[in-house]
C-alpha cells in the first residue's frame, strides 16, 4: 500500500527539481523556495563543492577544479557530446535487452523492433548534422553579403566592429568566446553538440530537438504498451478481481497493479518515466526554439530585447522621479505574469523586430538561409 506514496513523493520530488532548475528564475517564483532551489543548483551547490575542496585539499585542487571548469564551460570540448552518445546507446541497449522479449505482445507489433532502430539512426544523423555543420562563420570574405542580407535596427543591433575578427559585425550576429569566431544570426552555443547555432544549422537543430522529443514520447508509448499487454496477457486484473476479491475500481486497483507492475516489470517503468520525463523537458525546448523561428528571433536576441526593455523601463522611473510623479504600487507577481502586457511600452518595443517578415517567410528563413540563396551568392560574385 505505501508503493503508490513513493511514487507520487518520487515524482512530486522530480517535478519541484526540473521545475526549479529550468523556471526558479521566472518573476513569478521571485522570493519563493523555488527560486532558492534554482539558485543552489545553478550556483550555491558548485560554490560549496569550491569550498570543500579548498577545505579538505588546498589550492592546489580547487585551482584543479576551476581549470577542468574553464575547459568545460569555456573552451571547445567534446565532454557533452560523448555523454549524449552513452545516453542513446546505453538506453537503447538497456531497452533492447529488457524490452524486445515482449515485441510484438497483445498491443505492440513485432515492426517496433525496427521502427526503433531507424527512429534512433535519424536522431544520430540529426546530431552529427548540427555539431558538424558550419553555423555561418562571419570571414573577411563574406561579410559585406551578411552586412547587406540583415540590416541594421538600431535599437539592439548597430553598426561596430568585433574587436576580435577585426571585421564589421553584421546585425543578428555576435561573436561567440568559445568557438571564437563570430557566428551569423547567432542563437546559442550548444555544449551538447559543442557547436555554435546560427544561421546555417538552426534548421538542423531545431529537426534535432523536435525529433528526439517524439522519439521519447515514443519510448515512453510503446512501453505503456508492453506493460497494458501484459496486464492483459496474464489477466492480473481478472485474478485480482475474481480470485482476491478486491473491488473492481481504480482506486482498488491501482496499488495491487503498481505492485505487480513493480515487482515484474520495474526496469520497464522506469524506462518509460525516464523517457517521459525527457521528453517534458525537450518538449519545453521544443516550443520555445519553434516560437522563436515562427517570430524570426533567436535566444541570442531574445536577451538583448529583455536588457532593452529593463534599460528603457529604469530610464523612464528616473524621469518620472525627476518630474516628481508619484507611481502607483505595481501589481503582484502573479498578475503581472498572467497579465497579456506589461505596459504599453513594453508593447511597442517587442513589436519592433524588423526581421519578423510573417510565420511562413521566417520558417522559410530558417530552412533555407539566406547565405544558401541565389541571391546571396549573386552579391557574393558581385
Amino acid at each position: 500500500m505505501d508503493v503508490p506514496w513513493l511514487l507520487v513523493a518520487h515524482g512530486s520530488v522530480t517535478a519541484l527539481v526540473v521545475v526549479s532548475f529550468l523556471c526558479g528564475q521566472w518573476p513569478i517564483f521571485e522570493g519563493t523556495f523555488v527560486q532558492r532551489i534554482n539558485h543552489f543548483l545553478t550556483f550555491g551547490a558548485y560554490h560549496h563543492l569550491l569550498r570543500l575542496v579548498h577545505a579538505a585539499c588546498g589550492n592546489g585542487a580547487r585551482d584543479l577544479v576551476l581549470g577542468v571548469e574553464s575547459y568545460c564551460c569555456d573552451r571547445p570540448n567534446p565532454i557533452l557530446q560523448i555523454f549524449y552518445v552513452a545516453i542513446i546507446g546505453v538506453t537503447y541497449f538497456i531497452i533492447v535487452q529488457t524490452s524486445f522479449q515482449y515485441i510484438p505482445g497483445y498491443y505492440v507489433s513485432g515492426l517496433h523492433r525496427y521502427l526503433s532502430i531507424v527512429a534512433v539512426a535519424i536522431g544520430a544523423l540529426l546530431f552529427v548534422l548540427t555539431s558538424f555543420s558550419d553555423p555561418g562563420t562571419v570571414t573577411a570574405e563574406n561579410v559585406s553579403q551578411y552586412l547587406s542580407a540583415y540590416p541594421y535596427d538600431g535599437i539592439i543591433f548597430e553598426e561596430k566592429e568585433c574587436s576580435t575578427c577585426k571585421i564589421t559585425r553584421p546585425a543578428r550576429a555576435k561573436h561567440c568566446r568559445i568557438c571564437d569566431k563570430c557566428v551569423a544570426r547567432f542563437d546559442h552555443h550548444c555544449g551538447w553538440m559543442n557547436n555554435c547555432i546560427g544561421e546555417k544549422n538552426t534548421r538542423y537543430f531545431v529537426a534535432f530537438l523536435v525529433w528526439h522529443f517524439l522519439i521519447c514520447l515514443y519510448g515512453a508509448v510503446i512501453l505503456g504498451f508492453i506493460l497494458a499487454g501484459e496486464l492483459k496477457e496474464r489477466k492480473v486484473v481478472y485474478i485480482l478481481t475474481v480470485y482476491y476479491g478486491i473491488d473492481n475500481s481504480f482506486s482498488g486497483l491501482f496499488p495491487h497493479v503498481a505492485q505487480w507492475l513493480l515487482a515484474v516489470h520495474n526496469t520497464q517503468i522506469l524506462l518509460a518515466v525516464f523517457l517521459a520525463i525527457i521528453a517534458l523537458l525537450l518538449g519545453g525546448f521544443c516550443a520555445y526554439h519553434t516560437h522563436l523561428c515562427l517570430t524570426n528571433t533567436t535566444t541570442n536576441e531574445t536577451f538583448k530585447w529583455q536588457d532593452y526593455i529593463m534599460w528603457r523601463k529604469k530610464v523612464n522611473e528616473e524621469k518620472a522621479a525627476a518630474n516628481g510623479e508619484v507611481r502607483k504600487s505595481p501589481p503582484s507577481k502573479w498578475k503581472a505574469f498572467f497579465s497579456r502586457s506589461h505596459t504599453e511600452a513594453d508593447e511597442t518595443i517587442v513589436k519592433n523586430n524588423i526581421y519578423d517578415r510573417g510565420m511562413i517567410r521566417n520558417m522559410c528563413e530558417v530552412f533555407v538561409p539566406l547565405s544558401e540563396r541565389q541571391s546571396f551568392s549573386r552579391k557574393k560574385s558581385d
